[in-house]
Order: structure tokens, then sequence, then C-alpha cells
């Protein structure tokens, strides 16, 4: 087995297996459609099979903060039926949280998928245990908004409630059936029943340099759960030399051949940093039973991708739809962002808000994969004044991408501008590597991107020529976890893609009629 099984941004995977087939549903966050589910028959080779939350009925982030939206989702099958659970964050700073808790449910992975039901708000990365009895419980990390006072925590434990399905609610008392260890940061629960022991599997230490797995199982499914001497089944807080680093937050799954499996997420480290711009992605590692019921993990099984790389390499034309390796930001309703039939064999982009914005920035993108790719697209545009632009950008966030854009001067002149915000958190202001712009003919034109571990430099042609760099050379690994407010703060990852504003708000549109993507072994090299 070679890790990461996911590569690129992939947080928090949740799995489960329907006859020889497996499906894993990670973490999706501010991108929209919410939730990635991938499918497997051998658990090496992944293909994507769905993004459940693709209407405003099922979620809508418009306005969220970003790595906010949807966080740690729990994927299941009983009843003839997949279970996804949800939950949509509305806002991370201070105290509060504001999670919401939804269900929804589908005959087939591919949908359709019912209108959600919501469970609650007391807390996040909610999932729901089918018993063997027939009922079901849904279990939550509670947040404790007075987590500050001594001998408190944020996480405030692990709660359990009934859910009745046929009510489409939540029912009968809650309790709290776990706090914590020593290492805190308490949440991810997932329950399953092995040999009469109901098995709580937790996420602890923040997901950073010390996530872990825990493990704690009691007799009866409300507790009193208790841990083990191996308590923490995954975790590399006391490795730093390890590949994969900050694992922890996964799940147990049976194979039909009696072999025992447990995803995880972990990150890959840029070599000699401590950031992650490939941000946290899914591996899998082969797990055993111990005599007396616990499980156990042997690093050896599994081989580790040490040079970051991915095989990866795709050249995009655009038709009636878009290509389910895009995504975009926070809203249900992207035919205000983009267009794929105002103009055969392209992708138009309309100008919104800013490529910064919380609302709505038409920008899409796909996930960076590797620790070494080059990116290329194909702009044709006629931008009035220097608020219309359009052009390619690496974005990890509100406050962390770099753009290169074509755009007009105060005279009128087509212009290539930089806009670069590495970290900028929280005032979000950028930097003009260009100054007032570089000078450049009207017509078609291609922009690309290359990134060589730590360092970004962008390029550009008229279409049919030669490539020239342009701008100096940028910081790549500010597009990482751990690049902006932190690791504890920050969720998703490096993404690549086209974007367009117009914020003098005429909806000015953009077209671009060629993306590509290829993941690198070695420095690029143009001699």
């Amino acid at each position: 087995m070679t890790n990461p099984i996911l590569p690129g941004f992939h947080p928090d995977p949740s799995i489960c297996r329907v006859g020889g087939t497996y499906y894993v549903a990670t973490s999706t966050f501010e991108w929209f459609p919410g939730v990635e589910i991938n499918a497997s028959e051998d658990l090496q080779n992944w293909r994507l099979v769905s993004r459940p939350l693709d209407r405003a009925s099922l979620l809508d982030m418009r306005g969220e903060p970003d790595s906010c939206g949807v966080w740690a989702p729990c994927l299941s099958y009983a009843d003839g039926l997949f279970w996804l659970v949800y939950t949509d964050v509305k806002r991370y700073n201070g105290n509060y949280k504001d999670t919401h808790n939804y269900v929804t449910t589908a005959p087939s992975i591919e949908g359709p998928w019912s209108e959600p039901v919501y469970l609650n708000s007391s807390g996040f990365d909610a999932s729901i245990f089918h018993d063997d009895d027939g009922r079901k419980w849904h279990v939550n990390m509670d947040w404790d908004y007075r987590g500050q006072l001594p001998g408190r925590s944020f996480f405030g434990g692990i709660v359990l409630q009934e859910y009745d399905h046929d009510a489409r609610r939540l029912v009968g008392p809650i309790k709290r059936i776990f706090t914590r260890t020593k290492k805190d940061c308490t949440e991810g629960p997932h329950i399953f029943k092995r040999d009469g022991w109901y098995y709580l599997t937790l996420a602890e230490g923040g997901t950073g340099y010390n996530h872990v797995v825990t493990y704690a199982r009691s007799r009866n499914i409300d507790g009193p759960y208790e841990v083990g001497d191996k308590s923490y089944l995954i975790t590399a807080a006391d490795a730093p030399d390890e590949p994969l680093q900050r694992t922890g937050h996964g799940q147990y799954i049976e194979a039909p051949d009696g072999t025992f499996w447990h995803t995880f997420l972990c990150s890959r480290p840029l070599p000699g940093t401590r950031r992650s711009p490939l941000g946290r992605e899914t591996a899998i590692a082969q797990v055993e039973w111990t005599d007396d019921g616990w499980l156990t993990l042997d690093k050896a099984r599994y081989d580790v991708a040490t040079d970051g790389f991915a095989d990866d390499d795709v050249v995009y034309a655009f038709g009636a739809k878009l290509h389910p390796d895009f995504q975009w930001l926070r809203t249900p309703e992207p035919e205000r962002l983009f267009d794929t039939t105002a103009h055969e064999g392209h992708l138009r982009l309309i100008g919104r808000e800013s490529i910064g914005s919380l609302y709505e920035s038409a920008l899409v993108a796909r996930r960076q994969t590797g620790w070494r790719y080059s990116a290329e697209c194909a702009l044709d545009c006629d931008p009035r004044d220097y608020k219309t632009q359009a052009g390619l950008t690496a974005y990890y966030n509100s406050t962390q991408f770099h753009y290169l854009h074509v755009s007009r001067d105060d005279d009128g002149r087509r212009v290539l501008g930089i806009q670069s915000c590495a970290g900028a958190w929280p005032d979000g202001h950028v930097s003009l590597p260009l100054g007032e712009g570089y000078p450049i003919p009207d017509g078609p034109v291609e922009l690309g991107v290359d990134v060589d571990l730590t360092v970004l430099q962008f390029r550009w042609r008229i279409a049919g020529g030669t490539w020239a760099p342009i701008g100096p050379k940028l910081d790549a690994s500010a597009l990482s976890d751990e690049g902006g407010r932190g690791e504890h703060a920050c969720f998703t990852g490096a993404f690549v893609g086209m974007a367009a504003q117009d914020n003098s708000g005429t909806a000015w549109t953009a077209d671009f009629s060629r993306f590509a993507y290829k993941n690198r072994k070695e420095e690029r090299n143009d001699g």
C-alpha cells in the first residue's frame, strides 16, 4: 500500500464498504459542491464518484470564513441507503463555532440525495452508528464556549443521542459518553461494534503535529468508555522524521478477506520546512487485533511517496459540463460565476467580487496534488479597466494566494499584473510585484505557473508564442496550512485555477479555452 491514497487536500476520511467497493468521504470546507466521495475496489486505486452537497437546500456557505463550511463528514451504509452526516460551520473566531449538523441519504452513491434532516448544533464532527438491533445513534463532539476557564476545555467531550429516522429527528436524552485524554482537543468520533464491545474512535491533540487517533471501548453504547494501555493507535507526534506528519482522524474498516484497515489523515511537509501546501491528505494502513481486543498498527506495512509526487497529468477541454476535478467557493449558485455553454469550447467566467471575497468569487480551481507542478490556461478577454481582471491563480484561501491576471492600466493599455497575498492574515493586504503592470498586446494570451517545492514562478506568452517568465519568484510554501493562521486554524490545501473579477459590479466576462495541470518529479528547467 502506497500512501497517501488520496493526494492533496482530502482530510478527515470516513470509510465504509458496500460489497466489494470501498467509499471514502472527505471534508471540503468552503469549496463547493460539498463533501468529496471516492471509490475503490482495492483500497489503493481511487476514483471520484460523488460530491453530494450540490444544491442550496443541502449547503449554502456564502459569507462563511476561510476553513469553515463542511467539516468531517461521516459516510455509512444501512437499510439499503447511503447515509451522509455533515457539519456546516458558520464561524471560527472567538469562543463560538456555530456548528449545524445534518444527515442526508441516497439509494446510490451518485444520488439522488434527500433533503437534509437537521440534527443539532452542539458541536462538530457528527456521525451515525447503526446498531445491530436496528437503533441508530448520533454522536458528535460538544463545543464548550467556556473553554478558557480553569479545568475546562473548548472540546467538551463526546455526546450521544438516539436518532429516529421515521420521525426525522434526534430523540431521548443526551448523554456525555467520553471527555478526553491528556491529549485534549477530543473530536472526530465514530462508533463500531465487535465481539460485544462498542469501540469509540477519536481524533485528539488538534489537527497539527501532535495529532493522534485514540481508542476507547465499552460494553454499553452509552458508556462508560475506557482507554487501554495502547489507546493512541496512530500518531507521528513523537516521530518528527517520519515522512507522514500530523497523522490522525480516521476510521476502521474490515475487508472481505478478513484483513483490517484504518484510514487516517496526514500531511507531507516540504523538505526542511513545517509547511504542507498539499494540505491534509488521506492515507490508509493495515491494523491487527490483539488478544485482549485492541487495535495495533505496523507502520512497516505501508510505503510513502516521500518525493511528494503523484501521477497527475491532465489537459482540460471545456464542454457543456465542468470537469469534476474543478470546484468553486461557497455559493450554490454557480450560474452566477461561470457559464459552460455561452461560448462553445470555452469556460466563461463572470466577474463578480474580489478574489478574496467570502461571498461571490468567480474562481474555478483544482487541487495541487504534488510538491512540483506546472499549470497553464489559455485566456481571451478584453478588460475595460483596472477593476476588470482575469487570469491564473495559485490559491489557498482569501489571504493566501498568488494571482497573475490580465487587466488595463489608466492609459488603456492591456497589462499583466500580479497580486500576491502570502499569509497576510487577518488583513488580507496584497503586494503588487509588477506595480502598475507589464504592457502586452491585445488578443488571446496564455498564462502559466511552475511550482518547485517552496518556489513559485509565473510565465506568459502570446498564444502560440514563446514562454517568458513574469514577475519575481514567489513563496509557494505560504499557500499551506501552516502559512497563514497556522496548523490549527487552516484546514484546506493549495489549489490552482482560473479567476475573474469585476469590482465595478457590471459582470464583465472572460473566456478560457484550455487548462492543463501536470505534476513533475524534478525541478523545471527550460534550459
